[in-house]
């Protein structure tokens, strides 16, 4: 693709967020499933949840430009995908608080990949004057940093403790 405006490089992002939703999504289903805590296992669906709901949301403003959303393959989260099935998946366990730990871990490197991505497109929305979806992008974000934060709580709030 060439990039000729602001426009071209948004509508790229929306694309790629899209495509890594997409991914996070199947993945955080299968952490979902292999978490042992079910505190955990709640808030990892509660995640699929909210990463189907930006998916739907970057759905509709990218047909909103004309463009399909399956326009882009996001290698980043490939990569980082990748590595949440290695470590946190495949990997041997003997400690079920340990997996639950790493499984932490790997779907907070895709939720950072995510608010990345969202606080880029929201800035580029905003430059345009696409102010409705500048306001859509800010309640993904919101959503995002939630499900960050209750991460962190878990982690804190006893399985890092326990997986020691």
């Amino acid at each position: 693709m060439a990039f000729a405006s602001l426009k071209d490089v948004y509508i790229d992002q929306l694309q790629d967020l899209y495509s890594a939703n997409k991914q996070a999504r199947l993945t955080t289903q299968k952490l979902a499933a292999a978490a042992k805590d079910p505190e955990l296992q709640k808030a990892l669906e509660a995640g699929v949840i909210g990463i189907e709901n930006g998916m739907t949301a970057l759905d509709a403003m990218i047909k909103g430009h004309g463009e399909s959303p399956t326009a882009e393959f996001c290698k980043g989260m490939e990569g980082i995908v990748k590595e949440a099935q290695a470590h946190a998946l495949d990997a041997d366990f003997t400690n079920d608080e340990v997996q639950d730990a790493v499984i932490i871990t790997q779907y907070q490197r895709m939720v950072h990949y995510a608010l990345a991505g969202y606080g880029c497109v929201k800035t580029f929305a905003k430059r345009l004057g696409h102010d409705e979806e500048a306001r859509a992008l800010e309640d993904c974000l919101k959503e995002t940093r939630s499900g960050d934060l209750t991460m962190s709580e878990l982690a804190m709030g006893g399985i890092n403790k326990k997986a020691a």
